[in-house]
């Protein structure tokens, strides 16, 4: 399936394309853009953003659409697989002078068919609360730019608040804003409430209540994107300096943290059952992160650019849960993991057991699949599948045929706890050879890096000789290069040097506030985009050996002095740990489907119930039909149809 679309069609802007539900098939008539579909001259213009929100029209379509092309916002009835766009008549269009919309966000819990609340924010770092449906400019937040003058990135309402909302920034502010507040005419003063690796949260000093509520100061360079879990507990942020960091949002306490293999991130979003987050850069890769293990437990490779949107269809996610829910029937990892995830999340924790019971002993066949996409800058669309083998394997990922000793971290026991792994099955998977290695698991605390933060907790598997849990990570040899693949896609890779890293940390994965790793927050990312030009689109499919890449920032380390090359050593020593795995340490994920379907790059990603919805910087908004749902449309009498036919 992913070899679909290659070859001497590869220019082709596909408009269809096959998964094992059926065919998906783009809906030329079901098109929005700007009322001339005149296609947007993109350049310099910031990413096209499409907002959903439903109103409970009586009518059965109260689906609305609000997407940004340039300086022009508009707003229009979505109609989806069902009528054809009637572009002439938008609800609501508005043209701005002197900056421009970057993103926006509805609220889903004030919306009615008299009345929305958008949110949109602004190259400039303005934030507008705007009802388009009533045409009321409501508020403009940050109007005399006194909070923050750079770029809104993100802007979210708080999920289940009608007041509150959150907004990034490229400085890698996030400020907290409530709707009934004003900004102030002075700059805000604050004082610091929590500090933490990474982080730091400030109030805002003031005797009347003012906006911003909080200030949050995430990691180096801008804050690309964040996201609020399905519960709206915690909050996942995406930043320039390649960290995904994890809050537990009301404590502003870091619950995990991630780094992407190169570059920065840019995109992220949550599994709908909040267990795993996704998130994408300019690695070129999809990254999948276990939210309960805090680390990576899966990489996609299938684009050729820097990916810019993820997202998880919640429609083709499937999770079948067929034993008593009542009893627990898992391993001692996973009843550790129920404990450090505590409530409200326990439902998914004991079905998760069952399934890796049921996964570990009958052998029958895939019960849990989580679909998710990605769209990129390569513009193309990649379609996912998380299976059961990966979520919860047997063995951890082997790709070598020495004796390596492969340190896999599985579930987070409690500290001080010992667990064990000692099978012999062998686990398969695309892109790799697995051989029987008796293999050592450790807690998968990945909140220093660098030592160990905590009891160490020791463990080892019955029979086989590995290096003690309890010692500190073994410095990177100079030459931190992954290794060639052997061979054609799907061959199998050896491993240049032992690559057992182990990092000890507290059951509960929450840094202590007054920790700072000095190390990361000075993280510099290795300069590997001058390596892009060398890479040929067939070769960076699957599997694409990146040696040729970490040779050169290995040459480049052996260049800089002593003292600069010292503190860039700390950094990247991320790679081969928890924070960051090597290539080889984890599973390599192969797409469903990697198809170009526009001519621009793309920007938008969202699954809907009947379709899923791409955009591109040329301002075209695109409606995929879901298998079985293209006939709606088609029934429909085409009298509204600009040009008369529906097919």
């Amino acid at each position: 399936m992913a070899a679909e679309g290659g070859g001497k069609e590869m220019n082709e802007i596909k408009t269809q394309f096959t998964t094992r539900e059926g065919v998906y098939k783009l809906l030329a008539h079901s098109e929005y853009s700007r009322p001339n579909r005149v296609p947007f001259n993109s350049q310099g213009s910031n990413p096209v953003k499409v907002s959903f929100v439903n109103v409970n029209d009586q009518s059965g379509n109260g689906d609305r659409i609000c997407f940004n092309v340039g300086r022009e916002l508009y707003f229009y009835i979505y109609k989806g697989v069902r009528k054809a766009a009637d572009l002439s008549k938008p609800i609501d269009k508005r043209i701005y002078k002197g900056t421009q919309p970057t993103c926006h966000d509805f609220n889903p819990l004030t919306a009615t068919a008299e009345s929305v609340s958008l949110l949109v924010g602004f190259s400039a770092g303005q934030v507008q609360l705007i009802d388009p449906i009533k045409k009321e400019t409501s508020k403009l937040f940050n109007e005399e730019r006194l909070i923050d003058k750079s770029r809104v990135t993100c802007v979210r309402w708080v999920p289940g608040s009608e007041s509150l909302f959150l907004v990034a920034h490229s400085t890698g502010s996030l400020y907290l804003y409530n709707v009934e507040h004003t900004c102030g005419t002075t700059p805000p003063h604050y004082q610091l409430l929590k500090q933490g690796d990474g982080y730091a949260v400030h109030t805002c000093k003031s005797k009347s209540a003012r906006n911003p509520l909080l200030r949050w100061t995430v990691g180096e360079g801008a804050l690309n994107e964040f996201a609020f879990s399905p519960d709206g507990k915690y909050l996942a942020c995406a930043s320039q300096d390649g960290f995904l960091r994890v809050f537990g949002f009301d404590a502003a306490e870091l619950h995990g943290t991630m780094k992407s293999y190169f570059g920065g991130l840019l995109c992220v979003c949550w599994s709908p059952d909040g267990r795993y987050i996704v998130a994408g850069g300019e690695d070129d890769l999809v990254t999948v992160w276990s939210f309960s293990d805090c680390r990576v437990i899966a990489r996609g490779h299938g684009h050729k650019s820097w990916v810019s949107v993820v997202a998880f269809d919640h429609c083709t996610t499937s999770v079948e849960d067929s034993d008593p829910p009542a009893e627990f029937s898992g391993s001692d990892e996973e009843f550790h993991e129920q404990i450090h995830i505590g409530g409200g999340r326990d439902r998914a924790n004991s079905s998760q057991s069952r399934l890796s019971k049921r996964n570990s002993t009958d052998g029958r066949p895939v019960s849990v699949t989580y679909r998710f996409g990605s769209v990129g800058q390569d513009t193309q669309l990649c379609l996912w599948d998380l299976t059961e083998d990966i979520l919860f394997p047997h063995l951890p990922l082997s790709r070598t045929r020495t004796h390596t000793n492969v340190m896999s971290a599985t579930s987070p026991p409690a500290a001080g706890t010992a667990t064990t792994t000692n099978s012999t099955a062998t686990t398969t998977t695309t892109a790799s050879t697995t051989t029987n290695t008796n293999t050592t698991s450790t807690p998968a605390a990945n909140t220093n890096p660098f030592g160990t933060n905590g009891s160490n907790t020791v463990s080892s598997s019955s029979g086989s000789s590995g290096t003690p849990a309890n010692s500190l990570p073994a410095p990177l040899p100079r030459s931190n290069s992954l290794p060639h693949a052997s061979g054609p896609a799907g061959g199998s890779i050896t491993p240049n040097s032992h690559t057992g890293v182990v990092g000890g940390g507290k059951g509960g994965s929450i840094i202590d506030s007054a920790f700072i790793a000095t190390g990361v927050s000075k993280f510099a990312t290795l300069s590997l985009h001058d390596t892009r030009k060398e890479r040929h689109e067939k070769d960076h499919k699957r599997n694409h050996s990146m040696g040729h890449i970490s040779s050169k920032s290995s040459d480049r380390l052996n260049q800089l002095s002593s003292a600069a090359r010292t503190a860039k050593a700390d950094a990247a020593k991320t790679l081969g740990t928890l924070l960051c795995p090597r290539m080889e340490e984890i599973p390599l994920l192969e797409p469903l489907v990697c198809k170009k379907i526009a001519h621009e790059r793309l920007t938008v990603l969202i699954f809907l119930e009947d379709c899923l919805v791409t955009a591109c910087q040329e301002g075209f908004i695109c409606t995929w039909a879901r298998p079985g749902k293209v006939g709606l449309l088609s029934s429909q009498n085409p009298a509204n149809s600009p040009s008369g036919t529906v097919v």
